[in-house]
């Protein structure tokens, strides 16, 4: 038998969209993780294609989802999607098998009869991919499984459908496949009757044609162009026919309807009758032989596409922030609760040497909301410790630390929204001549502002009595606030405790001592004095912030672990906190999946330890007391302009001018910290 007579046919040429490389890098993000199963897709094909085009398979950002119309003149290509998680997994894996599975299923579909009810099923698509999501980098082979059951001959005669039928048997043809459903559309059978009508019936009404004076043909949506060949998917419509029908008729002819739309009017000229024969000694027991993979450049091999530069480059950023932080929960974590961290509203009082580092590991775990308050300018000293400023930045008298941090912020990562306020945090002791009254009201008005619409409070600041105000409205508002503070050799990492929520004791037996998150002390707490001016009568050495320069690193990173470890637990800021000494617990309430939530952590360089510690709130306390809570809440603004203008007022209301009267303070300096502590 002369080969040059077999029947050849058009293979699909896939065309993918970028939506789809998108869509996989969310699917694999959010859903497919590591899991390499196969995933149901959907592509599509159409018979209207302009002349001289190859059979086009489209895949584009809908192939994920089945309830999205397809384009007219489109039919479906349903198959499966298999995303290997390493390139060498996706050379090694066996083609071979693949393909020849999901051709077994269109054997079977044509052995059981389902391709006569649905003739859909004959066309499927096998999608292998790889994708690199560090270089936005996609490999991928395609294939259209294709049985090689049965070999098909071909008359030299090819005609013209206009041709092959006259005026009124091709209406009736049209207007009878019109009627039809998509699947049916497909594959299907041609009657003419002895009166010479045309009409279009589904493959399952064989039984019935075949019973009447006619002539049956074949016919299917064509997705090819060319004048001499057939679209890929008349080879499982062949193998349909040939086992359905081969006893009784194995030369056929075959409409290719190929239809295209010009100036609203529908024409079919493109569309060609094919004669073929179906040679088929035995119809085979077992699944036949399964061709249909996509050839690169004539060969077969898998294609690579290379997104980087054609996706945006915020979203990529976007994107690989967040990879390897889903890492962990892929592979460590699963419970591990992103989306809050994510959707936190951090507040950064102070955008010094601690403010810069918190920023940026809040940034490593993925926080988009970040806002920086600060009155200071960056000086000549600034750029070798605080990581978001540059030596130009301290030109010209400095640039606003506020602003050119979140500037720095943006330029690391387009999609953090960073803001950057010049403002000064008014602080108890600090007088307040009465023409800036009206100044510091509004200074105090947008920091509550600020406050309420944040979530966590970061309290990085250089003095003592600057942290009191955000302490204060932080408590009264119920917000997570979080200190860190520096000495030389030694830091001090807290969460204050949450005053706005009743708490509850621990209902476990085994559960050592425990202190609620809601009675957890502020940094306030210890004191039994109120804070004052600390600037004043200053040297030199006593102005700066003098620390080892890898404190504010170690003391950066704890209070954005103890943040993230805050947003883990299920209490959140109630989180409880054990009195014990060791942090090794096994109750069930004090921990999370990335371990204890403390209340204090002390760090001491030249030890190299740190101490876990916890402390109750004190009823004195001046920052956040139900004394003060209740006359800031009453009286506002004229409560915080005595305390700015006297820090003795604060003893005063809460009792500890009383309490101080009671001590004798020989004890209490003798037993006191030196100045380099914390």
């Amino acid at each position: 038998m002369s080969t040059n007579k077999l029947l050849q046919f058009a293979p699909f040429s896939s065309a993918i969209e970028t939506g789809f490389w998108y869509q996989l890098t969310k699917m694999k993000l959010e859903i497919f993780k590591l899991d390499d199963a196969p995933v149901n897709i959907r592509g599509f094909y159409s018979n209207c294609c302009s002349s001289g085009l190859p059979p086009i398979a489209n895949i584009d950002y809908s192939s994920f989802y089945e309830d999205v119309q397809m384009p007219s003149f489109s039919f479906p290509l349903k198959g499966i999607l298999i995303n290997t998680n390493t390139l060498e997994d996706f050379k090694i894996r066996d083609k071979k098998v693949l393909l020849h599975s999901l051709g077994c299923k269109v054997w079977d579909a044509i052995k059981n009869g389902a391709a006569l009810e649905d003739p859909s099923v004959l066309q499927l698509l096998l999608c292998l991919t790889f994708a690199d999501l560090k270089k936005y980098r996609y490999y991928y082979w395609i294939a259209f499984p294709a049985l090689t059951f049965p070999e098909v001959i071909r008359s030299d005669e090819t005609k013209k459908l206009h041709e092959y039928l006259t005026a009124d048997q091709l209406n009736q043809f049209l207007n009878s496949y019109d009627d039809l459903s998509v699947s049916n559309k497909m594959g299907f059978l041609v009657f003419i009757d002895e009166e010479g009508k045309c009409h279009a019936h589904k493959f399952s009404d064989y039984n019935k044609l075949k019973m009447l004076q006619g002539k049956i043909l074949i016919g299917f949506a064509d997705p090819c162009t060319y004048d001499k060949y057939p679209g890929w998917p008349l080879r499982n419509v062949l193998s349909l026919v040939a086992y359905s029908w081969g006893k009784y008729q194995n030369t056929w002819d075959v409409i290719c309807l190929r239809e295209f739309v010009k100036e609203g009017k529908r024409h079919c000229e493109h569309s060609i009758v094919l004669t073929v024969q179906l040679v088929s000694p035995d119809i085979p027991v077992e699944c036949p032989d399964v061709v249909g993979w996509e050839k690169n450049q004539n060969k077969l091999a898998p294609k690579m596409v290379d997104m980087s530069s054609n996706m945006d480059p915020a979203k990529l950023a976007d994107a690989a922030v967040d990879l390897n932080l889903k890492l962990m929960r892929w592979r460590l974590l699963p419970e591990l609760q992103l989306e809050a961290i994510k959707a936190a509203r951090c507040l950064l009082f102070g955008a010094g040497t601690l403010g810069c580092n918190v920023a940026r590991c809040l940034l490593g775990w993925g926080v988009r909301k970040i806002t920086f308050v600060d009155n200071s300018r960056v000086s000549y000293s600034n750029p070798v410790r605080q990581t978001l400023y540059t030596f130009e930045d301290s030109l010209q008298g400095g640039k606003y630390k506020a602003v050119t941090a979140a500037e720095s912020l943006k330029n690391i990562f387009p999609g953090v929204d960073a803001q950057g306020l010049i403002l000064s945090v008014p602080m108890p002791g600090h007088s307040i001549p009465e023409n800036l009254v009206d100044n510091i009201r509004s200074d105090v008005k947008q920091i509550e502002e600020l406050i309420d619409s944040h979530d966590v409070i970061f309290l990085l600041m250089d003095t003592r009595e600057s942290r009191w105000l955000p302490s204060l409205i932080g408590a009264s508002k119920g917000k997570i606030v979080l200190n860190a503070a520096l000495g030389f050799d030694t830091f001090l990492i807290m969460r204050h405790g949450m005053k706005k929520f009743e708490t509850g004791a621990c209902g476990d037996d085994f559960c050592p001592k425990i202190i609620e998150g809601g009675d957890l002390g502020c940094y306030f707490c210890n004191d039994i004095v109120a804070p004052g001016n600390s600037t004043h009568d200053r040297t030199l050495d006593q102005q700066c912030t003098v620390t080892r320069p890898g404190v504010s690193f170690m003391a950066a990173a704890l209070v954005v672990e103890l943040m993230v470890s805050i947003f883990q637990h299920p209490k959140r800021a109630l989180a409880p906190a054990s009195t014990s000494a060791s942090s090794d617990t096994s109750c069930d309430e004090l921990t999370t999946d990335l371990g204890i939530v403390p209340h204090q952590i002390r760090g001491h360089i030249d030890k190299f330890q740190n101490a876990v510690l916890t402390s109750k709130a004190f009823d004195r306390c001046t920052a956040c007391s139900d004394k003060v809570l209740q006359m800031y809440e009453k009286n506002g603004f004229d409560f915080l302009l005595k305390v700015f203008c006297d820090p003795n007022y604060l003893e005063e209301i809460t009792g500890l001018a009383e309490l101080m009267n009671s001590i004798n303070m020989e004890d209490v300096f003798e037993l006191s910290d030196d100045d380099g502590s914390i």
